[in-house]
């Protein structure tokens, strides 16, 4: 895994061992930042359930002006931790050891102007964030985008409020792209 585009351009990135993360492959990820082009220069970004880091590292090194990660596993967080030292992120960098849900409850205003999930696969996590979600002020535009399963059902979110802007398939996986209705 390496980071593909912008200032870290080509630096390869740690992963942690066994199958508890699931990191974007480099095409996925170079799909995945060409939609989202418009919306990462200057952005603050917010990557739940952040695994290595990859994705918030790709937005920094494409221009985001900071990234806030949130993980619970302490072997991902000593990863990120590695990884936006490598990539000189640092300073621009919040790694919080946190449940995603938990995090976004506790959150009084929604300021990011990019939230990206990739929770574990068929256990609603997703679900549970978009509901609390719902329920906060945003004071920007959020772009909100979800890394899941193919046949993962996102029927609910019109209930939730939210509208879906795009739907990326891949072979194995995809992208939903939301924003929170007025």
């Amino acid at each position: 895994m390496r980071v593909i585009a912008g200032t870290a351009r080509s630096l390869p990135l740690k992963t942690i061992e066994g199958l508890d993360t699931r990191p974007t492959t480099d095409r996925i990820k170079e799909t995945l930042f060409n939609m989202l082009t418009g919306y990462i220069p200057d952005a603050k970004f917010l990557d739940l359930f952040a695994g290595s880091g990859g994705i918030g590292i790709e937005a920094l090194s494409r221009g985001a002006k900071d990234c806030t990660f949130i993980e619970l596993n302490p072997k991902a967080i000593a990863c990120i931790e590695d990884n936006v030292t490598f990539t000189h992120f640092k300073d621009n960098s919040r790694i919080l050891k946190a449940d995603a849900v938990s995090y976004v409850s506790g959150l009084k205003t929604v300021d990011y102007d990019v939230i990206f999930m990739d929770p574990p696969y068929g256990k609603g996590l997703e679900r549970q964030v978009l509901s609390v979600l719902k329920e906060k002020n945003f004071t920007e535009d959020t772009l909100i985008i979800v890394e899941a399963a193919l046949d993962e059902d996102f029927s609910y979110v019109n209930d939730l409020g939210y509208d879906i802007i795009k739907d990326k398939r891949y072979k194995s996986n995809k992208h939903i792209f939301f924003k929170k209705r007025e």
